[in-house]
C-alpha cells in the first residue's frame, strides 16, 4: 500500500528528529573527547618533563662532581690558598643546658679533656660503609643525623651504625626545607615519620635530632622556638656546631682544608661539636676523615666521642 503524504512527512520529522538528536550528541561529544585528549597528553608530559627535570639535575650533580675531580693538584692547592679559614658565629646555650652541665658528675681525671664530637649529616650515603671503616679502624665513635632512606642499599648501614657503637640521631625524613618547616605539624610529622622509621629498622628510639640547616636557619616558616617547644615536649634534644668542617657548600674543598676548619680553633672549646657531611658527593669528606682523626687524637687531652645523654648541647638558637 502506497505511504500517504502524511505518513510520508511524519518519516521526514522522525528522520530529522534523529539527525538532530546525533548532532547534538556530536556536538556535546566532540569538545569533551578533545579536553579529555588534552587532559591525557598534558599528564604525559608533566610525568616527561618530571622525569627529565629529575634526570637533568641528577647529570649537573654528577658533572659537578666529576669536574671537581678531574681538577689538577695545582688548581686545587690554588683554591685552598684563596679559601679563607670556615668558623661559624658565636652559640648560645639555654638555661636548662647550661645548669644540666653544671650538674654532670664528671670524673676528676677526664674534668680537663677536652671533647670531640664527629657529626656526619644527610646519611647514609655511597660513603657511609667507608666513613664507618675508617671509624673502626681508629676505634673511633661518631654520631650521624640521619635522613630517611628505604632503598635495601641504605638498611644495613643504620643497623651497622648502632651495632658498631656509634650514635644513631635524626635530621629529617625527606630533608626537604620547603616541606618540614610550613608549619609545626610538617615538621612533627617529618621527624616522627624519621622516628617511627629508625626504630623498625634499629629497635632504637632516637631522642636526639638536628635542624636541617641548624636552629639558625633563614628557610622556616615556623617560629624556630615554637619547634624547640615541640621538641622538649617529646624529651628530644637538639644538637648544633660550633664547628664546621665547610663540607655544606657546593664548592670543592680539599681534605686539607677541611683537616684545617676542624681543627683550627678547636682549643677554644671544652666540648666541640663538628659538622660533616655523609653524602654521595662529599668524597673530600671521607678522604679527610683519617688525618682529622690523627690531629685530634695528636692533641693533648683531647678525646673523640659520640653524643650521649652527658652531652652538653650546642644552640644556635635556644628557648629562652
Amino acid at each position: 500500500m502506497a505511504q500517504t503524504d502524511a505518513e510520508l512527512e511524519e518519516e521526514e520529522q522522525m528522520a530529522k528528529r534523529r539527525r538532530v538528536r546525533l548532532l547534538k550528541r556530536l556536538i556535546i561529544m566532540v569538545p569533551f573527547s578533545v579536553i579529555l585528549i588534552l587532559l591525557i597528553v598534558c599528564v604525559f608530559l608533566g610525568v616527561r618533563l618530571y622525569i627529565v627535570t629529575g634526570k637533568l639535575q641528577e647529570a649537573i650533580a654528577i658533572l659537578e662532581t666529576t669536574s671537581v675531580m678531574n681538577q689538577t693538584p695545582e688548581q686545587n692547592a690554588l683554591e685552598d690558598e684563596q679559601m679563607p679559614l670556615y668558623t661559624v658565629s658565636e652559640v648560645n646555650e639555654s638555661d636548662r643546658e647550661r645548669s644540666a652541665a653544671e650538674d654532670r658528675q664528671m670524673p676528676e681525671e677526664e674534668a680537663d679533656v677536652r671533647r670531640v664530637y664527629l657529626t656526619f649529616d644527610d646519611g647514609p650515603s655511597s660513603h657511609t660503609g667507608q666513613i664507618l671503616d675508617i671509624l673502626a679502624e681508629y676505634d673511633v665513635k661518631a654520631t650521624f643525623f640521619v635522613v630517611g632512606k628505604e632503598e635495601e642499599e641504605y638498611l644495613p648501614l643504620y643497623k651497622r651504625i648502632v651495632e658498631e657503637g656509634h650514635t644513631l640521631a635524626m635530621h629529617s625524613y625527606s630533608h626537604k626545607y620547603n616541606e618540614i618547616y610550613q608549619t609545626v605539624e610538617s615538621y612533627s610529622a617529618d621527624l616522627s615519620r624519621l622516628q617511627e622509621f629508625l626504630y623498625d629498622i634499629t629497635g632504637v628510639w632516637c631522642r636526639y635530632c638536628r635542624f636541617p640547616g641548624g636552629s639558625s636557619n633563614t628557610v622556616s616558616r615556623v617560629d624556630m622556638h615554637e619547634l624547640i617547644s615541640y621538641l622538649d615536649e617529646q624529651d628530644i634534644s637538639y644538637f648544633d656546631w660550633n664547628v664546621s668542617s665547610g663540607d655544606a657548600s657546593s664548592a670543592y674543598i680539599s681534605p686539607d682544608n677541611i683537616v684545617r676548619n676542624c681543627t683550627a680553633n678547636l682549643w677554644k672549646y671544652e666540648e666541640a661539636i663538628i659538622l660533616m657531611h655523609d653524602a654521595y658527593e662529599k668524597k673530600t669528606t671521607v678522604e679527610a676523615l683519617p688525618a682529622l682523626i690523627e690531629a685530634i687524637q695528636a692533641m693533648e687531652d683531647t678525646k673523640i666521642v659520640p653524643i650521649t645523654d652527658d652531652t652538653e648541647p650546642i644552640h644556635h638558637i635556644s628557648n629562652d
